[in-house]
């Protein structure tokens, strides 16, 4: 997943470059610890005026704003291929996503977060109780490289959405794309509501530091331990979308073409460098040759280059190219096969398309985040075999798995925030889907009605209406009233079903008897 970089010493600008070309795309600032602290206290006075407004007034500018990124979607898509080296329609299909986001968040938030009733129940009948979903006030996003709109975008719209103001740190190899939101933003709606802060390591974890309400981070499990260890110095909560090594499980009903080509897809697009793209495969042993196969067969002709129209791009972060030639090496050292590609598919900026097979499950190719466009196939006796192979990592991102009848059972037994069945990273095209992980893929959502509640807190408001017939919380209260009480929980809650008791041990199916004289 990705890492940030350290800044260099005494730097005040830095240039983010194109990976493809090597080529300087914008210059940027450094800002310092006491310009992300004043970034902050901006914030915070545009989001006294933000959180003011009504929900439908807020729609109305998020929507302002989402239709002028629409309208710009081709220069944006442009700024994220020079950035991240990615191919124009994998730019342009992140940023339609990014926006149908920022469209569901702006026009459910009402729904999701506005005040309404809840039973007080008969005990409290006299109460009339309600709650609601407030801001917290400024909310401090930490975005990657691999996804620079799509992911932060996850936060940015729904903490908008839910009232807050947002201080953006991009990730310093995709500056640009901040700023860029920051300025269509401010242009839109006319409020510093999104504000950018550009730099290295040093300024996100000034921005932990500097008095936001949360923090919502996306990288490397390592880096996300960093980001909670600094906003633990002021309780500050933290939202984690970590690494991942998700499996793709087939099942021998599997329609093994779509299978095939998904898990291509998922293992090669945007280079591999995806935390929710496919790194495992578990092949049912029955369709294991077939299916390979197949995969084999799709995999021709896809290669990594600067070509016009090439589907894949270079590796964005150049210290990651060593990394996964490591991953590789290890599982060919312990007795795995490339069947595609191999160590010397790795070069000096991309990273051609690799297929291990019978690599051992403790090995770093399995176990640890590769983070490029390698797949490891192993074939399984059964589904059992694919599911405990699928939760043995410590990761627990997303899942996919190829069933016709089993898919459904399948996916819930699987140990991770999300699984697409019959298809691949779905999940997280649908705006009304919770998206994280469990374990060290981090926690906390981002999307759906949990990523709108993820960045407020519950306001709970219980309204007496009449004078209660038990008056029970003051000194006041008689022993009749404790005694009514008692008699009311008891109705109430008395009827319990009885657990029956264990049956008597027995020897040799005769009933050992105690016996009496």
């Amino acid at each position: 997943m990705t890492t940030v970089q350290a800044r260099p010493e005494g730097a005040t600008t830095f240039e983010s470059l194109d990976p493809t070309t090597g080529d300087v795309v914008a210059t940027h600032p450094v800002h310092t610890e006491a310009e992300v602290r004043a970034a902050v206290a901006r914030a915070r006075e545009a989001a006294a005026w933000w959180s003011a407004l009504s929900f439908d007034d807020r729609e109305k500018h998020l929507t302002a704003w989402k239709g002028v990124v629409t309208r710009r979607i081709a220069q944006l898509a442009d700024l994220m291929h020079r950035e991240t080296g990615k191919p124009h329609g994998d730019a342009t299909l992140e940023a339609a996503l990014g926006i149908d986001h920022l469209g569901w968040a702006a026009t459910h938030a009402g729904k999701v977060l506005k005040r309404r009733k809840v039973s007080a129940g008969l005990v409290m009948a006299n109460q009339a109780a309600t709650v609601e979903y407030k801001p917290l006030g400024v909310i401090g996003v930490i975005g990657p490289w691999n996804y620079p709109l799509f992911t932060p975008m996850g936060s940015i719209a729904y903490a908008l959405a839910a009232g807050n103001a947002v201080v953006f740190k991009p990730s310093e190899y995709t500056p640009g794309v901040g700023e860029w939101l920051a300025q269509t933003f401010l242009e839109s709606v006319g409020h510093p509501v999104l504000q950018v802060v550009t730099g290295f390591g040093d300024t996100g974890a000034a921005l932990c530091r500097a008095g936001v309400d949360k923090v919502a981070f996306t990288g490397s499990t390592a880096t996300g331990k960093r980001v909670m260890a600094a906003c633990a110095e002021t309780l500050t909560p933290v939202v984690i979308e970590a690494g991942g090594k998700d499996a793709l499980i087939v099942d021998a009903d599997a329609d093994l073409d779509a299978a095939a080509d998904a898990a291509l897809w998922g293992a090669c697009s945007n280079a591999g460098q995806t935390c929710t793209g496919v790194e495992r495969v578990y092949v049912h042993e029955q369709v294991y040759d077939d299916f390979l196969a197949r995969l084999l067969d799709q995999a021709k002709g896809l290669r990594a280059d600067a070509q016009p129209g090439s589907q894949l791009g270079p590796i964005t972060m150049p210290k990651q190219l060593d990394v996964i030639r490591s991953h590789i090496q290890d599982a060919l050292d312990r007795g795995g096969r490339a069947v595609l590609g191999g160590v010397d598919a790795v070069g000096e900026r991309f990273v051609q398309p690799t297929i291990l097979v019978d690599v051992p499950e403790d090995s770093l190719a399995v176990q640890e985040e590769t983070f490029g466009p390698t797949l490891t196939v192993a074939k399984v006796r059964d589904m059992e075999e694919a599911i405990e192979r699928t939760n043995a990592t410590r990761y627990g991102l997303g899942s996919t798995v190829f069933s016709k009848a089993r898919g459904m059972e399948l996916a819930s037994r699987i140990r991770s925030g999300m699984t697409a069945i019959n298809g691949v990273i779905t999940f997280a095209a649908i705006p009304s889907l919770p998206f994280g992980g469990v374990g060290d893929s981090g926690f906390g959502r981002i999307h759906g009605e949990d990523g709108l509640k993820e960045f407020t807190y519950p306001k709970a408001i219980a309204r007496q209406r009449f004078k209660p017939v038990l008056a029970l919380t003051t000194f006041t209260r008689t022993d009749k009233a404790e005694q009514q009480l008692a008699q009311l929980v008891t109705m109430l809650h008395g009827r319990g079903t009885t657990i029956p008791k264990a049956p008597r041990a027995t020897t040799g199916g005769v009933n050992r008897r105690r016996r009496t004289r």
